[in-house]
């Protein structure tokens, strides 16, 4: 999953040839890009049919063909594209750094306006440079909170939430005492197991990399961290009967929504989905190891355009229009997401229809993002998914498994220089 949570099955026609003349030698740009809806109703198709119907209304001679797929295609069709040949002009997908490495992607100041370029969130912007350079333009944001059940905390006798790591156990241990089958969701299963261990190595003052971009999986903190929640969350019984490796963030999402969790870190989809359950429960700042964390993760889902058809011209035309407050803002209602533009954000603050996102959206200025940048992240993020559980289980050595996810990482950038 990336910002967006869930998505809905492929809705979307086979692939074709990618910027051709339109219709009267228009220039036709092909934009593939990835579905926020969760059923066929609610589906980005219809945000972006509606979009390009009033852009080509303003901008004769530009035609613009979208091509809507599930999250769960949706990066491999536009690889599949590229290896063809037959690369789209516009991809709106979870990851660039592959295709800006290999040189066929546009640099943002190669297309859009210095404007557009301006009004990026710088923190997220940053996210989407390689070498200094950006080429993955963000497109929407999200950041992550402490959820928790107001019921269930009554019913323990807890008066707050959490700040640090000790009052986060010893709200558990009361859940546990209440007969809550979960009192913390801990999903390092295959899903989203990278985002799971990333917040958890904030709140301990780590990280994936340190400032020169190096990476730190194996670091004393990291390892401080997962021994923690080792022995006093998952070895106590704190996270319920199912093994964290296994558990998915859809999973607890699910059981939070049936009031079987008491806490969890959930983005503004499971507020949706808490909502619509009708579970009482409120969000707070991340605990961490000594009081709050420093600062929580962000997650950027990303636009980039691809050089292969030359319409760097009328890309740049398009996405300045992409990227207009009032069309972020569209986007961002529809699915709750943040906006990452400023004057989108400020006005997402201003408008108190947007209350429910305004925690989300203080923590996004100072978030921490994925090491995006590195062509080497996915299969370090892939790693992470297949043995981060096992240092939380019972005779689990984290140290050990810290430190093989970071050989891993070292040799597969050095096989990526």
């Amino acid at each position: 999953m990336t910002a967006a949570g869930a998505a809905a099955a492929a809705l979307a026609p086979a692939l074709t040839a990618c910027g051709s003349e339109g219709p009267g030698g228009d220039k036709k740009l092909k934009l593939v890009a990835a579905d926020y809806g969760d059923k066929p109703g609610n589906s980005s198709k219809k945000y972006w049919d509606a979009l390009v119907r009033q852009f080509e209304k303003q901008h004769g001679g530009i035609k613009v063909d979208v091509e809507v797929y599930s999250w769960t295609e949706v990066d491999k069709k536009v690889a599949d594209m590229v290896a063809a040949g037959k690369a789209p002009d516009l991809a709106q997908i979870g990851a660039y750094a592959d295709f800006a490495a290999a040189g066929k992607l546009y640099s943002a100041e190669q297309m859009i306006s210095i404007p557009t370029q301006a009004e990026f969130i710088s923190s997220i912007a940053k996210a989407g440079e390689v070498h200094r350079v950006q080429y993955g333009l963000p497109f929407v944001g999200s950041t992550r909170l402490l959820f928790f059940n107001k019921a269930l905390f009554r019913k323990a006798g807890i008066a707050k939430a959490p700040e640090s790591w000790d009052e986060l156990q010893a709200a558990a241990a009361k859940l546990q005492a209440a007969r809550v089958p979960i009192p913390f969701g801990l999903p390092l299963g295959p899903e989203e197991a990278p985002a799971e261990t990333m917040l958890w190595l904030l709140g301990g003052g780590g990280g994936y990399t340190d400032n020169t971009g190096a990476y730190t999986i194996g670091s004393p903190e990291n390892v401080k961290t997962f021994t923690w929640l080792r022995d006093e969350l998952v070895g106590k019984g704190l996270t319920g009967s199912g093994n964290p490796a296994r558990t998915n963030r859809q999973d607890v999402f699910d059981a939070f929504t049936k009031g079987e969790v008491g806490m969890l870190h959930g983005h503004p989809t499971l507020m949706q989905q808490a909502k619509a359950e009708k579970v009482e429960f409120e969000m707070a700042p991340l605990p961490g190891i000594k009081g709050r964390a420093k600062s929580t993760m962000g997650v950027a889902d990303w636009m980039m355009a691809f050089k292969k058809n030359g319409h760097s011209e009328q890309i740049g035309t398009f996405l300045d229009f992409v990227y207009n407050k009032d069309n972020v803002m569209s986007f961002t209602t529809e699915y709750r997401l943040l906006p990452v533009t400023t004057t989108a954000s400020t006005a997402m603050r201003e408008s108190r229809a947007h209350s429910d996102l305004w925690p989300f959206l203080e923590q996004l200025e100072n978030a921490e993002f994925y090491p995006a940048d590195k062509t080497s992240w996915a299969k370090v993020s892939v790693a992470i998914k297949e043995k981060i559980g096992s240092a939380v289980q019972k005779g689990g050595d984290p140290s050990a498994v810290l430190g093989e996810i970071q050989r891993e990482a070292e040799a597969t950038e050095l096989a990526d220089r």
